[in-house]
């Protein structure tokens, strides 16, 4: 289908507003004096720090996540809109008020956060543990959308027929829903590994910005702007080619059926 020229000119300076920071944060790259910004501690030390948080943070948001995806879309049940919200809503949410309410449930004297600390000795503010627990909170919704999309839109022929054919929910779930699953799974962790890695409201929050403890790549680049421009440059150029690196092989699952079969 060939666009009006209107459509195609509002697009094009669509895109063009888009690209400008990037633009001109290649622009302003030391790119000389790359190799040594990035073999700084200051520059390690976050990245290894954010590798660990967003990477154990997916392992939770799988596990938590699947189930959750397939009971907000297989599941009849009571309040499924509201739930949806629930589960959506840190999504839509300011990061800093995301990070105030961690703050408020699961701090010292949060309405949970007491009684870890009460019963177990468990603190979770200001460490890496409550780092992890943020990233989680935040990139959850990024993975469950992706998964529920899929299940929604599947068929589940097979997965009734395997039912009326005697064999038990469990494997149906093990043997045919999963397998169907892993390209949408995929991209949801992509998405949410992207989210958890990027994460600095919540984070700084309710995490606190210690070095080598919480001090993940995105709150290490806010202070570099304030004392080491330099540095700030490279930090931010390693998140944009991370950024890049997931959305480009996923395009492809987050573009309509329809569009990917003609």
């Amino acid at each position: 289908m060939r666009a009006p020229r209107p459509i195609l000119a509002v697009a094009t300076v669509a895109v063009i507003f888009i690209s400008l920071p990037v633009v001109g944060l290649l622009q302003r790259t030391p790119w000389s004096s790359l190799d040594e910004l990035l073999s700084r501690d200051s520059v390690i030390q976050p990245l290894l720090l954010s590798l660990l948080v967003s990477v154990i943070a997916v392992l939770v948001v799988v596990v938590i996540g699947t189930p959750l995806a397939w009971t907000m879309a297989r599941v009849d049940m009571p309040g499924r809109r509201i739930v949806r919200a629930l589960v959506l809503l840190p999504m839509v949410l300011p990061p800093v008020v995301g990070g105030t309410a961690l703050l408020f449930a699961l701090g010292r004297r949060g309405l949970i956060g007491q009684w870890l600390d009460q019963w177990f000795g468990l603190t979770l503010p200001f460490t890496t543990l409550g780092a992890v627990v943020t990233a989680v909170f935040v990139a959850l919704p990024f993975y469950v959308i992706a998964v529920e999309g899929a299940l929604e839109s599947g068929t589940d022929d097979l997965e009734q027929m395997a039912g009326t054919l005697g064999a038990e929910p469990m494997r149906v779930l093990r043997r045919i829903t999963l397998p169907r699953l892993l390209p949408a799974m995929g991209a949801g962790m992509a998405l949410a590994w992207a989210r958890a890695l990027g994460e600095f409201g919540a984070t700084i929050t309710f995490a606190g910005n210690l070095p080598g403890r919480t001090q993940t790549l995105p709150l290490a680049t806010f202070l570099a702007l304030e004392s080491d421009t330099e540095e700030a440059m490279a930090l931010s150029l390693v998140m944009l080619i991370v950024s890049l690196a997931v959305l480009i092989p996923m395009r492809d699952r987050w573009m309509p059926v329809r569009r990917r079969e003609q």
